[in-house]
């Protein structure tokens, strides 16, 4: 029998984007799916919205905002399929993904493989998605993939995974408690009850650049900071418990220098963690620069000041290149419905 593929979609104030998410989801040219949306006590029209996709098959539930994380579960607990297809609502699948995946799992034979594919950035014209190869972009086992990723602090987009029911109820639930990188953590622990990754490179993703108002938008929020330094913990317990080597103690510390910025100088009690960590593995962290434009501001403001700065310009410059990009979407005239048919030829 054809394996059935359950698209899972939480989805939170996505009013602007959910409709293209659930049209790629129902234009899958895989034969056998079931598309279930959570939404999380939205306060816009995504419940609406995404209730008009009912007549082609997709059940849309309701709940009180619990966050991401618990969405995802929610969507889990009432799913059915043999593979299980993540599914951000702002982000788009080809038309193609999954049957080009599923092609690769009936070659593979081994609930236990994880599948990846190529993922492309974009803000509203897809077409324009930059799609940039890492060196996640190719077969690895589970202690070289989280090599890489902590060495080079390497990112697999969530929609890119295609995973077995096998390898999911393997893996455990979402984490509630990471309200950032939940789904970084999330494969992490998918990936050591895999065999490893098969990177399909046919298979692509739209991944949409939310800038500020993404979920893995850090900013200052302390319940954030305190999110990501739980995850960094758990990606280094997690690199150990397959390989405490050199090599492995390495990647943990440049992992931990590649954040520090992050909490720099804000939470200074958690810097204070993160380089005894770092001396406990063999290594040691360096204070965190600031680019050199900076240097009049640090010496004016101090690091806090300079830090506040950048973020502001950085969300300056996101919000003026969305607003002149959807400008250019509307003038070329693409709606999300010519979006998902133009992709299929794509």
């Amino acid at each position: 029998m054809t394996p059935l593929v359950s698209i899972l979609i939480p989805a939170f104030n996505a009013q602007e984007c959910v409709g293209a998410a659930l049209e790629s989801a129902v234009r899958q040219t895989w034969p056998r799916k079931e598309i279930i949306v959570v939404d999380d006590g939205s306060t816009d029209q995504t419940a609406t919205i995404a209730s008009r996709f009912r007549k082609s098959g997709v059940c849309v539930v309701r709940q009180e905002h619990q966050g991401a994380a618990a969405a995802r579960n929610k969507a889990l607990s009432l799913s059915q399929g043999d593979y299980i297809q993540w599914l951000d609502a702002d982000d788009i699948l080809a038309a193609d993904k999954i049957a080009t995946q599923m092609a690769a799992a009936r070659q593979r034979r081994s609930p236990r493989t994880l599948f990846s594919s190529a993922w492309g950035r974009f803000l509203h014209r897809y077409y324009r998605a930059k799609f940039t190869p890492t060196g996640l972009w190719r077969d690895l086992s589970p202690v070289e993939w989280l090599l890489l990723r902590m060495n080079q602090n390497l990112y697999m987009q969530t929609a890119t995974w295609l995973v077995s029911r096998e390898l999911t109820e393997a893996a455990g639930p979402w984490d509630t408690r990471l309200l950032a990188d939940d789904d970084c953590e999330y494969f992490c622990r998918v990936l050591l009850e895999s065999d490893g990754t098969l990177f399909v490179p046919e298979a692509r993703v739209y991944y949409r650049a939310s800038g500020p108002r993404s979920l893995g938008y850090i900013g200052r929020s302390d319940k954030k900071l305190n999110a990501q330094w739980l995850s960094i913990n758990l990606h280094i317990r997690y690199l150990r418990s397959l390989e405490d080597s050199e090599r492995a103690r390495a990647a943990s510390v440049n992992f931990l220098q590649s954040w520090l910025i992050y909490f720099y100088p804000e939470r200074l009690d958690i810097v204070r963690q993160a380089a005894q960590l770092a001396s406990d593995l063999g290594g040691r962290l360096e204070a965190p620069r600031f680019p050199w434009a900076y240097s009049l501001i640090t010496t004016a403001l101090g690091d806090s000041g300079a830090k506040h700065t950048r973020l502001l310009l950085a969300n300056v410059r996101w919000s003026l290149h969305n607003i002149l990009d959807k400008g250019l979407f509307r003038i070329e005239n693409l709606g999300p419905a010519r979006i998902c048919q133009n992709k299929a030829s794509s």
